[in-house]
């Protein structure tokens, strides 16, 4: 497996040589106890699992489907909320930014900032996202080929950061239907950084339901199995402990209890991957 240039953010470092690392939360915050209860049931499930563990979660969801669609506290509340996931649990934070002026507020907060998918071509964000030091972490757009995002990341260090994470999380397929080619995860780790599969979204049935997202969670488990076979350096998942009632993305997210008996198995297939 080639070898990648190690990023750390917080406590955990992604790239050779490192563990898998997890990355895990709710889609949204939708309360301050909310997300704090379930960055703390997280937080014990990956320490019994003995992995790494990165806390996410959104402040705005400036894409959701319908203008009817719940977004998330915003910009001040949803920044705080996440001060206080962090101070309980000492996990690193990686949570969305979308505009210019958000970049500088939540890095004060955020170990690592994410460009989401849509807005993986704006030259101008990521910039900004980039000087401020923090790691980077860009979601591949569901529009790109691998070999696109050297560009994106081009633009990472050319503004003087290397702290580059790169994001699979499936490509269009047809109308309402997202795939994952496999070939996908060792071409974006041959641009020298670390890759990070999102199972959950690459579930997604974009605008599928009725004003919402579908998506096909029964799928988590085999689809993990296959990035982490492919050789990812984390896993990113949204976790909800009943997804059915989770405000957005509901219908990809895995469900808490199902969380630890996974993870075992994807650090045993990663175990094997990493020593062939």
């Amino acid at each position: 497996m080639q070898a990648v240039s190690p990023v750390s953010a917080g406590t955990v470092t992604f790239g050779t040589g490192h563990p898998l690392v997890f990355v895990m939360g709710p889609c949204v915050i939708e309360s301050e106890s909310h997300a704090v209860d379930l960055a703390v049931s997280l937080a014990a499930i990956a320490k019994r699992a003995g992995v790494p563990l990165v806390f996410k979660a959104s402040f705005d969801k400036a894409n959701r489907t319908s203008l009817a669609s719940y977004r998330g506290p915003g910009l001040g509340e949803g920044l705080r909320v996440l001060a206080r996931v962090k101070a309980r649990t000492g996990l690193p934070i990686i949570t969305d930014v979308h505009e210019i002026a958000q970049v500088e507020p939540a890095s004060d907060v955020a170990d690592i900032l994410q460009i989401p998918a849509f807005l993986s071509r704006q030259t101008d964000l990521i910039v900004a996202a980039a000087r401020t030091g923090r790691a980077v972490n860009v979601k591949k757009g569901q529009f790109l080929a691998p070999g696109d995002m050297r560009h994106v990341v081009a633009k990472i260090t050319g503004s003087g950061n290397r702290n580059v994470l790169v994001t699979e999380r499936g490509v269009s397929f047809g109308y309402n239907n997202l795939v994952v080619d496999p070939r996908a995860f060792p071409m974006l780790r041959a641009l020298g950084f670390p890759v990070i599969f999102d199972v959950t979204h690459s579930l997604q049935l974009p605008g599928a339901g009725d004003g919402v997202t579908a998506g096909l969670a029964e799928y988590i488990e085999p689809m993990s199995q296959a990035g982490v076979a492919a050789g990812v350096d984390g896993v990113f998942m949204e976790v909800h402990e009943d997804p059915a009632r989770a405000r957005s993305d509901a219908a990809n997210a895995l469900k808490l209890d199902l969380v630890e008996p996974l993870l075992h198995r994807l650090v045993a297939l990663d175990r094997i991957v990493r020593h062939a």
